[in-house]
Protein backbone atom coordinates (compact mmCIF):
# COMPACT_ATOMS: atom_id res chain seq x y z
CA UNK A 1 0.00 0.00 0.00
CA UNK A 2 1.70 3.18 -1.17
CA UNK A 3 0.59 5.53 1.63
CA UNK A 4 1.27 3.13 4.51
CA UNK A 5 4.07 4.21 6.86
CA UNK A 6 5.06 0.64 7.73
CA UNK A 7 5.02 -0.45 4.08
CA UNK A 8 7.45 2.39 3.37
CA UNK A 9 9.66 1.27 6.25
CA UNK A 10 9.54 -2.35 5.03
CA UNK A 11 10.49 -1.19 1.52
CA UNK A 12 13.45 0.78 2.87
CA UNK A 13 11.97 4.13 1.81
CA UNK A 14 11.97 5.33 5.43
CA UNK A 15 14.91 4.42 7.69
CA UNK A 16 14.43 2.37 10.83
CA UNK A 17 16.56 0.87 13.58
CA UNK A 18 16.28 -2.75 12.43
CA UNK A 19 16.43 -5.50 15.01
CA UNK A 20 15.37 -8.50 12.90
CA UNK A 21 14.56 -9.12 9.27
CA UNK A 22 13.78 -12.05 7.02
CA UNK A 23 11.85 -12.53 3.76
CA UNK A 24 8.42 -11.98 5.37
CA UNK A 25 8.94 -9.92 8.52
CA UNK A 26 10.75 -6.80 9.71
CA UNK A 27 11.33 -5.77 13.33
CA UNK A 28 12.56 -2.33 14.34
CA UNK A 29 12.76 -0.13 17.43
CA UNK A 30 9.73 2.01 18.22
CA UNK A 31 10.49 5.74 17.92
CA UNK A 32 8.40 6.43 21.06
CA UNK A 33 9.35 3.52 23.34
CA UNK A 34 7.03 2.62 26.22
CA UNK A 35 9.62 0.31 27.84
CA UNK A 36 13.41 -0.07 27.78
CA UNK A 37 12.90 -2.63 25.01
CA UNK A 38 10.12 -1.67 22.59
CA UNK A 39 10.34 -3.30 19.18
CA UNK A 40 7.67 -3.36 16.47
CA UNK A 41 7.32 -6.55 14.43
CA UNK A 42 5.52 -6.15 11.09
CA UNK A 43 4.77 -8.35 8.11
CA UNK A 44 6.37 -6.94 4.96
CA UNK A 45 3.12 -7.73 3.14
CA UNK A 46 0.42 -5.16 3.94
CA UNK A 47 -2.30 -6.47 6.25
CA UNK A 48 -4.38 -3.72 7.88
CA UNK A 49 -4.97 -5.60 11.13
CA UNK A 50 -5.96 -8.88 12.72
CA UNK A 51 -9.53 -8.42 11.54
CA UNK A 52 -8.32 -8.30 7.91
CA UNK A 53 -6.21 -11.44 8.12
CA UNK A 54 -7.60 -14.28 6.03
CA UNK A 55 -7.03 -18.01 6.17
CA UNK A 56 -4.32 -17.68 3.53
CA UNK A 57 -2.41 -15.57 6.06
CA UNK A 58 -2.17 -18.32 8.71
CA UNK A 59 1.46 -19.11 7.94
CA UNK A 60 2.35 -15.41 7.93
CA UNK A 61 0.61 -14.83 11.27
CA UNK A 62 2.42 -17.78 12.86
CA UNK A 63 5.70 -16.49 11.43
CA UNK A 64 4.99 -13.05 12.90
CA UNK A 65 4.59 -14.57 16.37
CA UNK A 66 7.78 -16.63 16.00
CA UNK A 67 9.61 -13.46 14.93
CA UNK A 68 8.36 -11.70 18.08
CA UNK A 69 9.83 -14.54 20.16
CA UNK A 70 13.12 -14.28 18.22
CA UNK A 71 13.23 -10.55 18.95
CA UNK A 72 12.68 -11.18 22.67
CA UNK A 73 15.55 -13.68 22.58
CA UNK A 74 17.90 -11.35 20.72
CA UNK A 75 17.03 -8.45 23.04
CA UNK A 76 17.82 -10.56 26.11
CA UNK A 77 14.38 -10.32 27.73
CA UNK A 78 13.23 -13.95 27.60
CA UNK A 79 14.42 -14.84 31.11
CA UNK A 80 13.07 -11.71 32.80
CA UNK A 81 9.82 -11.71 30.80
CA UNK A 82 8.25 -9.70 28.05
CA UNK A 83 4.87 -8.65 26.71
CA UNK A 84 3.57 -8.90 23.14
CA UNK A 85 0.74 -6.47 22.33
CA UNK A 86 -1.24 -5.72 19.19
CA UNK A 87 -3.72 -2.85 19.00
CA UNK A 88 -6.67 -3.44 16.67
CA UNK A 89 -8.80 -0.53 15.52
CA UNK A 90 -9.54 2.98 16.68
CA UNK A 91 -10.74 2.19 20.22
CA UNK A 92 -7.53 0.23 20.86
CA UNK A 93 -5.47 3.18 19.55
CA UNK A 94 -4.03 1.41 16.50
CA UNK A 95 -2.13 4.38 15.09
CA UNK A 96 -0.82 2.73 11.92
CA UNK A 97 -3.27 0.61 9.91
CA UNK A 98 -0.72 -2.12 9.25
CA UNK A 99 -0.72 -5.23 11.41
CA UNK A 100 2.09 -5.06 13.95
CA UNK A 101 3.17 -6.49 17.27
CA UNK A 102 4.81 -4.54 20.07
CA UNK A 103 7.47 -6.53 21.93
CA UNK A 104 7.98 -4.85 25.30
CA UNK A 105 10.34 -5.65 28.15
CA UNK A 106 13.50 -4.74 29.95
CA UNK A 107 11.89 -3.71 33.25
CA UNK A 108 9.00 -4.83 35.45
CA UNK A 109 5.63 -3.88 34.01
CA UNK A 110 2.42 -2.89 35.68
CA UNK A 111 0.11 -5.75 36.60
CA UNK A 112 -2.55 -3.98 34.57
CA UNK A 113 -2.96 -4.71 30.88
CA UNK A 114 -3.76 -1.06 30.09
Amino acid sequence: MKDCLFCKIAAGEIPSAKVYEDEEVLAFRDIEPQAPVHVLVIPKKHVSGWYDAREESDALLAHLMRAAAAVAQSEGIVQSGFRVVSNCGADAKQSVRHLHLHVLGGSPMSGRMV
